[in-house]
């Protein structure tokens, strides 16, 4: 059985929207895609390929999808940490929109049911992590289900105060450990924790 991992990157608000490129994503009127650039270092680098190193299989949603579909397969060195294993290992798209032959190689589409296949999906895979990458409204619905086994949160030092959020007003309550923390030379806090249960709440005794 796999362990569900999500990884995504995040403002100090909380957007997620358009972290790789002006062009990203561009719903509602976002005009802050790219954000993500000033900050890549060695670090952040060491830290993904960490990530897919220990990935067995993807997980991801349509616009992610795209955006990998996009690029990656274009990347043939096969000692490219990340491209080496999206491009060989299984990969499934929940979409409504994608045809059932979709043209990267081991590609398979969820269209329905989507809780119930993912669930199947952990069970069934072997050998490492099935890794979610970004894919904001696929997370949520996820998270709705208490599938999600850990998150690897990249925070990076910046401000934006408009876009697409990981965690929507209406979410369920959740408690999380810390497992994981550190911080590259550029300022990128990465935090990974799993969740813990419902939360707990209480008062702070009043100095006396």
């Amino acid at each position: 059985m796999a362990k569900l991992t999500l990884t995504t990157f995040l403002s100090l608000d909380g957007v997620m929207q358009g972290p790789g490129g002006p062009d990203e994503d561009r719903r509602d009127g976002f005009e802050f895609g790219g954000w993500v650039v000033p900050f890549v270092d060695e670090g952040m680098m060491q830290f993904v390929n960490e990530l897919f190193g220990r990935s067995a299989a993807f997980l991801l949603g349509r616009r992610t999808y795209d955006i990998f579909a996009g690029y990656w397969p274009k990347v043939t060195d096969p000692d490219d940490p990340v491209a080496s294993r999206l491009n060989a290992l299984p990969k499934y798209v929940v979409s409504t929109t994608l045809g059932q032959q979709p043209a990267w190689e081991h590609t398979t589409v969820v269209s329905t049911d989507v809780a119930a296949e993912v669930a199947r999906l952990k069970e069934r895979t072997e050998g490492g992590e099935l890794q979610i990458h970004g894919s904001g409204t696929l997370a949520a619905s996820l998270m709705e289900h208490g599938l999600i086994d850990e998150y690897n949160l990249l925070v990076y030092p910046v401000f934006l105060g408009h876009g697409q959020r990981l965690f929507p007003d209406g979410g369920l309550p959740t408690a999380f450990e810390l497992t994981g923390s550190r911080t590259t030379p550029s300022g990128v806090a990465i935090h990974t924790y799993r969740p813990a249960g419902r939360p707990e709440f209480g008062s702070i005794p009043a100095e006396e």
